[in-house]
């Protein structure tokens, strides 16, 4: 996992980091296995209840291969996929990426994170 800092053209500090999900996600083990809910296996154990319209949903699919995630206070971008160059490149491509990465929600921040974004 690489790590850069950067600065904006609007002058804010952005960190900037890859995330590359390991092969075995906690979805592809079972974790019902041997566990006291297996009275109720006939409901819960058949299948995968998760729906999505249509095809693999494009989240799945495309965090699969990773991604590049942006950090400033408590805001947080992903891009997808990751660009071949973003360790090498310039400031004001990263800035680039990150107007083009899209924004994730945070449940929680802590009270630094909420001091950063205010400035």
């Amino acid at each position: 996992m690489g790590l850069r800092t950067f600065v904006d053209s609007q002058g804010r500090e952005w960190s900037a980091f890859d995330v590359v999900p390991r092969d075995n996600e906690r979805r592809n083990r079972d974790r019902r296995a041997n566990e006291v809910a297996d009275a109720f296996s006939d409901r819960r154990s058949e299948g995968d209840r998760r729906l999505t319209p249509g095809s693999q949903s494009m989240l799945v699919s495309q965090a699969s291969q990773g991604w590049l995630c942006f950090e400033r206070g408590v805001d947080r971008r992903r891009l997808t996929p990751i660009p071949d160059d973003w360790e090498q490149c310039d400031d004001q491509q990263l800035d680039a990426y990150c107007s083009q990465a899209k924004p994730v929600h945070r449940l929680f921040a802590s009270p630094d994170q909420f001091a950063e974004r205010r400035r």
